[in-house]
């Protein structure tokens, strides 16, 4: 048995000791993974907190066809698109209650409200909150891909185990998506001159 196969063990069992060690290795990367699909620090730090909820509740389910670190990253990866889901359906919401008028209160803060990403060394805020922006208006799965690619540095290797997608798709998806960037940042970049 491998000392990975060891720790994944003792995770199934139960131990708070091998849980604390996960966290300690992982907290950062998952926070970081979660800042750059939500880039608003309190907001990342909930789908952190859940994502942790989570590889707790169903680390028993875990089958080993891959390593630990990625089988995270997809529950950190889903449970960030699963937030992002939810707000713009409340969004939606309260948009149709306007128009209906039985407008509710609602938050009214901006969901992209923390551009200070470790990913992002741009010295221009304004240029990071129209790049996140840009990056949340793409089709999920160009989303997914260039978030884990260009936000957060992951190799397209990895990216295939967390997305389950083929090698090619991963490319293709991402040419993709950095056409649509172009083309959205060039037309925000006219507007803005």
């Amino acid at each position: 048995m491998t000392n990975q196969e060891e720790f994944i063990e003792k995770l199934k069992k139960g131990s708070e000791s091998a849980f604390s060690l996960l966290l300690e290795e992982y907290q950062q990367k998952v926070f970081h993974t979660c800042l750059s699909f939500v880039p608003n620090k309190e907001d990342a730090e909930d789908v952190a907190q859940e994502v942790f909820l989570e590889v707790y509740k169903s680390v028993s389910k875990f089958k080993g066809n891959s390593k630990l670190s990625t089988w995270i990253y997809k529950i950190c990866t889903n449970k960030c698109l699963e937030f992002i889901r939810k707000k713009n359906a409340k969004k939606r919401f309260a948009f149709m209650q306007s128009i209906l008028g039985n407008e509710i209160p609602m938050d009214k803060t901006n969901f992209f409200t923390e551009f200070n990403h470790p990913g992002i060394l741009l010295e221009n805020k304004e240029k990071s909150e129209a790049i996140f922006l840009a990056i949340n208006t793409l089709p999920e799965s160009q989303r997914v891909i260039f978030t884990l690619a260009k936000i957060d540095g992951k190799s397209y290797q990895e990216i295939v185990e967390i997305t389950g997608k083929s090698l090619s798709s991963v490319e293709s998806v991402m040419f993709r998506a950095k056409k649509n960037l172009q083309q959205k940042l060039e037309n925000f970049y006219k507007k803005n001159q």
